[in-house]
């Protein structure tokens, strides 16, 4: 009865059948996989953001990347603004992501001889001329106590931006520590200070950064659900195109029985 399975159409059937189930099982762990880690992202990230502030330098040194889980951890930051080596980055958005603008960085001396930390002061929008430095709120004069956000040097492998010379005066693609020691000689700590509030707080300043979102889950367990019922819908459809035809099969073997059996029509003699 089943016998056409072992024709080519339904052995390549079967084959494809057998190659998908491994695959879309796969696809399902790996959207899994996504999930448990843009949990843990946002968990890392809410505790970050809740932790008594610690000073920068406690977890910055020179040459030493910031590590992965200090990233958003709150720290806080004491010295005077080196406005001379004020500088901009370009093609970032502000806080609605609808408007494209720069991010104004400006490094800070600190107090206790350390270095200097370079602050993402926020966002302010672009002028007439991307390659005119745009009008930018001056940052504070004299001691500041800067609070705010630890981040890690931007790169281009890791933010997909690409980073080119030939911009215009004391325009950047990237925030790096180690790009801006080298341009002002100055001994700048790794990672960046991404400013959350100043003491004393600062007639006008840019657009301060949100928070990241550390709340949406994604997805992502969504789509390893759906892979793996697509995964118990593979043999059940299989199954399914297999009785039809078994069917579709010993229906037309019945017809041509009875077309046979019934045999050829009398032919009428002549009285």
């Amino acid at each position: 009865m089943y016998r056409f399975l072992l024709s080519r159409r339904w052995v390549i059937t079967v084959l494809i059948a057998l190659l998908l189930i491994p695959a879309t099982i796969k696809l399902g762990f790996w959207q899994l996989h996504r999930h448990e880690a843009r949990v843990a992202r946002n968990e890392l990230i809410a505790h970050a953001l809740t932790a008594e502030p610690v000073p920068f330098d406690s977890l910055s040194a020179p040459g030493r990347a910031v590590p992965k889980d200090l990233t958003w951890r709150a720290v806080t930051a004491t010295g005077q603004y080196d406005q001379a080596h004020e500088f901009v980055v370009r093609k970032r958005t502000d806080a609605g992501g609808d408007n494209i603008g720069y991010f104004v960085i400006t490094p800070l001396r600190l107090a206790d001889g350390a270095g200097e930390v370079l602050v993402n002061r926020g966002w302010t929008a672009s002028g007439d001329s991307a390659a005119a430095y745009p009008d930018v709120p001056a940052a504070p004069s004299g001691d500041v106590t800067l609070t705010g956000r630890m981040r890690a040097d931007e790169t281009a492998a890791g933010s997909g931006i690409r980073d080119r010379s030939g911009l215009p005066d004391r325009q950047f693609n990237l925030i790096s520590s180690a790009q801006q020691s080298e341009r002002t000689g100055a001994a700048v700590l790794p990672g960046y200070l991404e400013l959350t509030a100043t003491a004393p707080a600062p007639a006008s300043q840019p657009e301060l950064l949100p928070e990241p979102n550390h709340s949406d889950i994604g997805p992502h367990m969504a789509y390893a659900v759906q892979w793996w019922l697509f995964t118990a819908m593979i043999p059940v459809g299989v199954w399914v195109l297999v009785r039809r035809e078994a069917k579709d099969r010993a229906r037309e073997a019945a017809a041509a029985t009875a077309e046979a059996g019934a045999g050829p029509e009398p032919v009428p003699v002549a009285g």
